[in-house]
């Protein structure tokens, strides 16, 4: 009789207790936080967009700002951070900044430094997965130069998360072609021979190890790839040729060809296309 009584005592002790713990588990509310810094430069930060009842499920996104690896800044991004926290309610966005190139005849932070800081922010993230409630199940997206350094992060700097997706925005991946390209404008050459520490002829490894397209191979992540026909800053036979190379490789991609837009954002219902495609790409591919 005492030890079912003790039994009993003890069993409504125990669902008491777990009640009360229960009832204390506060839930986890949506989180922002603006410039935390992943470096000692003030340009080494990143905001942070964490959803409500997040946990080690949650997915991510990466936003890299364009600006020829010189200007630019995260809060070009603003309006997609804004539209994606709507579209992909339960993703959490990171949106980085970076150290910009000096063009100046003595540059300073010439590349490789935004390809490492990006590779550093990475990084970051990573270490604090716990901390902010996230999976290492990640898309990187990125526009022009941004887009650059969001395929050399997926392609090339793998290492710590291999992202499920790329979302590559009108962005070069061939430096020798852009080079190239801008072969009647001698300003811009030399803009990226001082970005580049060269010429492709005369440090033609720089350009190779700066070019995601050479990184590319069979477990490449799935590749969604804009571009504009008018597009007069890079040329869209980058984005044909990364679409091709990537199709060879039987790597899953799209390549979505816009013919009368130029170099940035999409206007009127490309714009709206655009949106659509990334989130469905998303979508399928991180399920």
């Amino acid at each position: 009789m005492k030890l079912r009584l003790f039994i009993l005592i003890f069993s409504l002790s125990i669902t008491f207790l777990s009640c009360n713990k229960s009832s204390t588990i506060k839930p986890v509310t949506a989180k922002v936080m603006l410039n935390v810094p992943y470096g000692n430069d003030t340009l080494q930060t990143m905001d942070i967009y964490l959803p409500a009842n997040r946990d080690s499920t949650t997915k991510v996104l990466l936003f890299i700002h364009g600006g020829a690896w010189q200007s630019g800044d995260k809060k070009d991004f603003n309006s997609y951070v804004d539209t994606f926290q709507k579209r992909l309610s339960g993703y959490a966005i990171f949106n980085l900044n970076y150290r910009l190139a000096n063009p100046s005849t003595s540059i300073t932070n010439s590349f490789p430094t935004q390809e490492k800081d990006i590779f550093s922010a990475t990084q970051f993230i990573f270490n604090n997965e716990n901390n902010y409630l996230i999976s290492n199940n990640w898309c990187i997206l990125g526009a022009s130069s941004g887009a650059h350094l969001a395929m050399l992060q997926a392609f090339k700097n793998n290492q710590l998360i291999k992202p499920k997706v790329v979302i590559d925005l009108f962005g070069p991946n061939d430096m020798a072609d852009l080079y190239n390209f801008y072969s009647n404008n001698s300003l811009i050459q030399y803009g990226l021979s001082l970005l580049l520490n060269g010429t492709p002829t005369t440090n033609p490894s720089l350009y190779s190890s700066s070019s995601p397209i050479n990184y590319l191979t069979k477990s490449s992540p799935p590749t969604l790839i804009l571009h504009g026909g008018l597009d007069d800053v890079v040329p869209y036979r980058e984005s044909v040729n990364l679409h091709n190379k990537l199709s060879s490789l039987g790597v899953p991609n799209k390549y979505v060809f816009y013919p009368n837009q130029g170099h940035g954002q999409f206007t009127g219902t490309d714009d709206i296309d655009s949106h659509n495609q990334i989130v469905s790409f998303i979508k399928n591919y991180m399920p």
